[in-house]
């Protein structure tokens, strides 16, 4: 699958927040978005998930624009994890996780015992085996983190997109997650695009980056390129660092 985007300017309100620009991802990509706050990281996020549509140019997948595919088809190719995420009716973590699974089921279908096995599963991924039976208001706000993710997880798409997924999340957990999202990209060959905050978990876990100036300009492509000390500087309006050894590079600010 073929996530293009073709001179595609986002508009927020009267705010222009971006040169036009093109971009081609391709699957088994693994991309992280980074810019300082409002410069619309999220805003492209929920444009690519159809959720956003005050841009110009165009958004297409496999060459079709995303406006124009079915919802319910839509939502088994693309899956969409929100910042933030506000439960009207509170259920079971169980409950919550099988919702992954509604894109895939026919109208008053049931979900089966392979679909309660997978979400089982994704449950054991996140490290919430045992927590099935809990209700979503027992859970702490990391807890609740990794349900989400699982439920994206169960959703099984093909394109994942994720607004800070290790947002709440502990040390541990932060690098569990982000590196089970890149061993989809390794082992399934599928796509994951995510706003990080933190660049490092973006030269960690990222082979390619987006880069959305303050001023509107937008750089995409190979991490190994983007990433420099200089650039990152410029990104953020701050003096960055790096500082590498055999094994890694890390960059801080100062």
């Amino acid at each position: 699958m073929r996530l293009q985007l073709d001179q595609v300017q986002l508009q927020r309100g009267q705010r222009i927040l971006n040169q036009p620009f093109d971009l081609r991802i391709e699957d088994g990509q693994c991309w992280g978005i980074l810019g300082s706050n409002g410069s619309g990281k999220t805003t492209l996020l929920h444009s690519l998930a159809g959720l956003h549509q005050d841009y110009d140019g165009r958004i297409s997948l496999d060459g079709a624009s995303i406006g124009h595919i079915p919802r319910k088809q839509f939502a088994r190719q693309v899956g969409l994890l929100l910042q933030t995420n506000e439960e009207a009716f509170p259920g079971s973590v169980i409950e919550t996780v099988l919702t992954g699974r509604h894109p895939h089921l026919k109208a008053w279908q049931w979900e089966s015992e392979q679909d309660r096995a997978l979400a089982r599963e994704t449950l054991k991924q996140v490290d919430l085996a045992g927590f099935e039976q809990r209700n979503l208001l027992t859970l702490s706000g990391g807890e609740r983190r990794r349900l989400y993710i699982a439920t994206l997880l169960a959703q099984q798409p093909q394109l994942y997109l994720l607004d800070e997924p290790a947002n709440h999340l502990d040390l541990r957990h932060q690098h569990q997650l982000l590196g089970l999202l890149q061993q989809l990209c390794i082992t399934q060959n599928k796509t994951v695009i995510m706003v990080l905050h933190d660049p490092n978990l973006a030269a960690r876990y990222c082979d390619h980056v987006l880069l959305l100036h303050e001023e509107g300009n937008v750089e995409g492509g190979p991490a190994e390129e983007l990433m420099s000390a200089g650039r990152l500087s410029h990104l953020y309006g701050y003096v960055i660092r790096k500082v590498a050894d055999e094994q890694q590079r890390l960059f801080v600010a100062g």
